[in-house]
């Protein structure tokens, strides 16, 4: 490793999460990460807050210098894959609501029963389809546990389709505003498939309003190998430059998000209240859809069993062909940072 000292101290790191449970999330609401880094002048920026589309790119392929990101395990992957030098500094393993569902009226009962059947998988115009290949995985775990493929059934491909703008008044553009699951809601209920893969809180909206049919229950499942897909495990990640160049403020950086995952388990209901504002979700559905102990599920880790679940994961995203080219996930995890670090719990003064 070279010298720190023969490299400038950037002026701005960068960070982008995902509107999901995370401790980055904790840590950013907080203002931990900003008070962590003002003494030195570094300027901490959101992906969120730029005006560039271009910066935003980055939460998919992480090309932004000293950036960190936690999310979906998808792009991750996709990014290191596609070339990108990060590497794996934490992990979380946040269980979350994931089911395979069909229409209530419909004779599916189980997952058995969709053999013949018709399954939508949807399919988005954007650099990787982490929504496609959350789908695909679900229904590929789900049909296996009863001993059937996807030769079983019939794939059936949802892409977007625009919707047209109101002529009377030449708007809205609901592009980027639609719902995650409304390709898969308007096939299912028009009868042009059978089935369909939902999760997270607009899920169990879906799932809930519809009154659906619940076929097979991914979240929650016993085998862990089951419940792995773009949501869990979750890796926080960082450019491999930034480890080797400044080290010492990786684990910074690092240090307030364990942080904020310790808080988190003696804090429940300050943690709720800060996940449902991240989210943009009501409590009431946070809980449903992550359990009554999600602020237990916040510590960031990398034991074997959290990295043999994204190694699992980006397996089959090579399989079925997300992925550019195969890697060593062993290469792409540091434990370096997260092992030499002593991290106190800190306290939330709100």
């Amino acid at each position: 490793m070279s010298d720190p000292s023969t490299h400038k101290q950037p002026d701005t790191l960068w960070y982008t999460r995902c509107a999901v449970p995370t401790p980055l999330s904790l840590a950013v609401q907080s203002g931990w990460i900003e008070n962590e880094f003002a003494p030195d002048g570094i300027t901490i920026q959101s992906l969120r807050e730029s005006a560039s589309p271009a910066d935003f790119q980055s939460h998919f392929d992480h090309h932004l210098p000293h950036s960190f990101r936690q999310g979906g395990s998808v792009p991750a992957i996709w990014a290191r894959a596609s070339g990108q030098q990060t590497r794996v500094i934490g992990l979380t393993w946040t269980d979350e609501y994931q089911s395979i569902i069909s229409l209530p009226a419909s004779r599916l009962r189980n997952i058995r029963d969709l053999k013949g059947c018709r399954i939508g998988i949807p399919k988005h115009d954007v650099s990787i389809d982490h929504h496609r290949a959350s789908a695909l995985r679900a229904f590929v775990v789900a049909l296996a546990t009863v001993g059937l493929s996807l030769k079983d059934v019939e794939l059936v491909d949802l892409p977007d389709t625009p919707i047209e703008a109101n002529p009377a008044t030449g708007g809205p553009d609901w592009g980027q505003g639609r719902h995650s699951y409304v390709n898969e809601l308007y096939a299912l209920v028009k009868h042009q498939v059978d089935a369909i893969y939902v999760k997270d809180v607009r899920g169990a909206e879906v799932t809930h309003l519809l009154g659906a049919q619940v076929l097979f229950d991914l979240g929650f499942h016993p085998d862990s190998w089951v419940r792995i897909s773009n949501c869990t495990p979750r890796p926080l990640t960082v450019n491999a430059d930034t480890i080797e160049h400044h080290p010492h403020i990786v684990s910074r950086f690092l240090r307030r998000v364990v942080n904020a995952g310790d808080w988190a388990k003696k804090h429940p209901q300050q943690t709720l209240q800060l996940i449902a504002r991240e989210t943009g979700w009501a409590e009431p559905w946070v809980q449903r859809v992550y359990g009554q102990s999600v602020h237990q599920q916040l510590r960031l880790e990398l034991s074997p069993h959290a990295i043999k679940g994204l190694e699992v994961l980006k397996d089959f995203l090579f399989e079925y062909g997300f992925l550019k080219q195969d890697f060593n996930i062993m290469d792409w995890v540091d434990h370096a940072p997260l092992d030499t670090l002593k991290a106190p719990v800190l306290s939330l003064h709100r």
